[in-house]
């Protein structure tokens, strides 16, 4: 049976603007009051104007793995791979053209 939208209201929701993507934490609940996460990326089709997107479900039984490999994997690219880097540069960026 498919689900209406009834059984995934969302609770909550971040938009991250990130360039040519923008990115969608969504927190959504079933109606058990069952929560789980969707990160959805979203690009710009420049043939149509359309949007592709790719949707991850992550749900409470995973989020702290889900977290503890997110967190090391950026700190791994950002303290071995890219020591150098300035990570911070971005956000700066994007807070100037508010």
């Amino acid at each position: 049976m498919a689900e209406s939208n009834f059984d995934r209201e969302e609770v909550f929701s971040k938009k991250v603007r990130a360039g040519k993507r923008t990115y969608f934490f969504d927190v959504k609940a079933t109606r058990g009051e069952e929560y789980y996460i969707t990160i959805t990326e979203s690009t710009r089709k420049f043939e149509d104007g359309g949007y592709v997107k790719h949707k991850i479900f992550l749900y409470k039984e995973d989020f702290n793995k889900f977290n503890e490999a997110f967190t090391e994997t950026v700190n791994y690219v950002k303290s071995d791979l890219m020591p150098e880097y300035d990570f911070d540069e971005f956000t700066r960026r994007d807070s100037n053209e508010g």
